[in-house]
């Protein structure tokens, strides 16, 4: 299991929430502010199988929006030891 941490433009957050969510996939939408202008940004959590770490990434490069000069999206994946839920 993996663990991804992608940090994004607000603007694309729910493009790609609604992209990951109908991809099977659970997310966490949090709230972050970040960068030299602190833009609104936002850092989605999702806890996936590993392999579902390339359709996830797959939707995020889909969903975000192009923009010449600029990264759309901060992607982190990271193993995951344990998992549960309570």
């Amino acid at each position: 299991m993996k663990m991804i941490v992608a940090i994004l433009k607000d603007t694309d957050s729910d493009a790609v929430t609604q992209g990951l969510t109908a991809a099977g996939l659970r997310v966490t939408r949090v709230a972050s502010t970040g960068g030299f202008f602190k833009k609104g940004t936002a850092t989605l959590l999702a806890g996936v199988d590993d392999d579902k770490v390339e359709t996830a990434i797959t939707v995020m490069r889909e969903k975000t929006t192009p923009v010449t000069g600029e990264k759309r999206c901060t992607v982190f994946v990271v193993p995951v030891e344990r998992f549960e839920q309570i």
